[in-house]
C-alpha cells in the first residue's frame, strides 16, 4: 500500500503519446477492478481508448517505481453520447479513502473543459455511485439500466 501522504501528478495524455509501459499500468489497472474486483467479464477495449484523452494520476515510490492510483477516459462529443464524457473512472484499491476519486473528477471535468470547451458532460455510472457523481454536478436521468450485468444511470452535468 503506498502512503497516503504521496504526491499524485496528474498528465492528460492522447492514447497515441502513451508508452508501452504506461498503457500497460492503464489496462492493467481497469482490468484489476473492472473484471476481477467487480467479478464483470467485459470487453474493456472497446475500440474508442485510440480516439479518447486519458487523465492518469501517478506517483512514484522511492525506488522510483511510477504507480498508477487513477484514471479516467474523457470522451469527446458524439463518440459514446451526443455530449461529450467523462469514462471509464477507475481507482486502485490501494489509494482509495483518501479523497482520490473525489480529486479525479474534479480534475476530469476541469481536463475536459481545457480540451473542448464548457460544455454539458454525460457519463454513464454505476447506480451505487450517484450520490459520488452527484458531489460534482451529475443528475441523474432516473432510468435505470444493466451494463455488464451491473446497474447504471446516465447522469448529466449541465
Amino acid at each position: 500500500m503506498l502512503p497516503r501522504s504521496t504526491a499524485v501528478q496528474w498528465r492528460c495524455l492522447p492514447f497515441a503519446a502513451m508508452s508501452a509501459d504506461t498503457l500497460y499500468r492503464l489496462l492493467r489497472l481497469r482490468s484489476e477492478v473492472f473484471v476481477v474486483e467487480q467479478r464483470c467479464v467485459f470487453l474493456d477495449m472497446d475500440g474508442l481508448d485510440a480516439q479518447c484523452m486519458h487523465l492518469l494520476g501517478e506517483t512514484v515510490d522511492e525506488q522510483g517505481e511510477v504507480h498508477l492510483l487513477a484514471s479516467t477516459r474523457l470522451v469527446p462529443t458524439g463518440l459514446a453520447f451526443a455530449e461529450a464524457s467523462i469514462g471509464r473512472v477507475v481507482t486502485a484499491p490501494s489509494a482509495r479513502g483518501g479523497g482520490i476519486g473525489h480529486t479525479l473528477m474534479t480534475e476530469s471535468v476541469r481536463q475536459l473543459i481545457a480540451l473542448w470547451g464548457e460544455q454539458p458532460i454525460r457519463i454513464g455510472a454505476q447506480a451505487h455511485l450517484e450520490a459520488f457523481y452527484n458531489r460534482h454536478g451529475f443528475v441523474s436521468d432516473n432510468k435505470p439500466y444493466i451494463e455488464d450485468g451491473i446497474p447504471h444511470l446516465e447522469m448529466l452535468r449541465r
